[in-house]
């Protein structure tokens, strides 16, 4: 069996299959390593009722798009796994599960890449990083000063109510798994408490559609990074929270304080007599996330009335809830029966492996739309390589389909210098 291809891509997610389905359609020989199983991280690390935050029609890997009767649903968990295994039955990519790439270089006198993985060593011309960009769960070290007996999870593993132990359970983090958790555990009759932080919202509808419908009419999943008004900075923003969960709503936090969930600031320190400090910043939080939500809202509005749409109107958006002024910045976990703690609060980059100097001080590769400054080296999958949905199945095959045609342009490159070595070396 031969240990030098001309590609290697190394994940075998929906960015590594999107890849190789790009890469079979150009002829060009390859081999994808994944280190568990095909869909591994939407089987293994989602919650029993996770659903997409996106409507189904935005389902797009190339050459498989949703072909289903629910195109504005969000398909759930199981359902999103069994989309990627059928979009690589589809086309049977040459992918080899179960092995964990170790490290990878560049040889400065063969110009080849070298790989070891825990099934041996490989060589190939050109490189794919195809992990995403969601490797360490992160766990502050403060988690320390909660005692053993404390259950400390991170969102990652969470999977329901039932498998946590009985008592209130303390969210922390309100991106999109956050507030989703924190819904599931409690419409399951759990007493939750949510530190709430920074992360903004999103209406789900407004004026009779779909809010992704309407962004994806203003072109705004076409906006790419040079084009974003946070530029490179919008890469690492936590995302809008909002659900698809019973065919898609909106998650106003407002409404769980009114339904007994207890909000609270961000967490600032755990002291060491149970006592839990959190920041006197909650109402700050949520005026914040309404004022982004109204601005989606504004847009929407400014482009209905420029393009003279018919579409209904809505009542403006008015707080259904305010934090008390006395409320409490601390709070005693013990007597509030707190057992368990989730930990929702992002992910760290891990690109260690990949010893190539192409990373910044934060570790993110620099790359122009996925093409590296070291020739034959790129990445894919990563949240806002280009435009909103790089990372997402939305987005995902504009990004694979420019990086393949690199890949084959420096692959018929080779192949011409290859074949004029020989030649010469037959004539000689």
């Amino acid at each position: 069996m031969s240990s030098h291809y001309s590609v290697i891509v190394i994940g075998g997610g929906q960015a590594g299959l999107s890849v190789s389905y790009c890469l079979r359609q150009r002829q060009i020989d390859h081999l994808v390593f994944e280190q568990h199983q095909i869909a591994h991280s939407w089987r293994s690390k989602r919650w029993d009722t996770f659903c997409l935050v996106t409507p189904n029609w935005q389902c797009q890997l190339p050459g498989y798009h949703y072909a289903g009767d629910d195109t504005n649903g969000f398909m759930q968990r199981d359902e999103i796994v069994q989309y990627i295994e059928s979009y690589a039955q589809q086309f049977n990519p040459p992918v080899r599960e179960g092995v964990t790439v170790e490290r990878v270089a560049k040889n400065p006198i063969s110009d080849v890449f070298e790989i070891t993985t825990s099934s041996g060593e490989f060589t190939a011309d050109q490189i794919v990083v195809a992990t995403g960009g969601y490797h360490r769960p992160r766990i502050p070290t403060i988690a320390q000063r909660l005692p053993e007996s404390m259950h400390q999870i991170h969102s990652s593993e969470y999977k329901n109510a039932q498998a946590l132990p009985a008592g209130a359970v303390l969210v922390v983090g309100t991106g999109q798994s956050g507030c989703q958790i924190a819904e599931d555990l409690h419409l399951e009759g759990r007493q939750v408490h949510l530190a709430v932080g920074s992360a903004p919202r999103s209406p789900r509808r407004y004026r009779g559609k779909d809010v992704v419908d309407w962004l994806d009419q203003l072109g705004y999943y076409d906006i790419t990074v040079d084009e974003h008004p946070q530029k490179e900075q919008v890469r690492h923003k936590t995302n809008h929270y909002v659900t698809g969960r019973g065919g898609g709503r909106e998650i106003d936090l407002r409404h769980f304080a009114l339904a007994g969930m207890q909000l609270h600031g961000r967490l600032q320190t755990i002291h060491d007599n149970q006592q839990i400090e959190f920041q006197p910043n909650l109402q700050q939080h949520l005026d914040q996330a309404d004022a982004v939500a109204e601005s989606i809202k504004q847009t929407i509005d400014e482009y209905i009335a420029t393009q003279q749409i018919d579409a209904p109107t809505e009542a403006p958006y008015k707080p259904a809830w305010e934090p008390p002024a006395d409320q409490a910045l601390t709070l005693d976990y013990q007597a509030a029966n707190i057992t368990t703690v989730i930990w929702s609060i992002g992910y760290d980059m891990d690109f260690s492996w990949v010893e190539i100097p192409v990373f910044d001080g934060r570790g993110y590769p620099g790359h122009d739309r996925g093409v590296t400054s070291v020739s034959g080296l790129y990445f894919v999958g990563l949240p806002w390589l280009h435009t909103w949905g790089s990372g997402r199945f939305s987005g995902i095959a504009r990004d694979v389909q420019y990086v393949a045609d690199y890949i084959q342009s420096k692959h018929r490159r080779s192949s011409r210098s290859e074949y004029r070595f020989n030649a010469m070396a037959i004539g000689s």
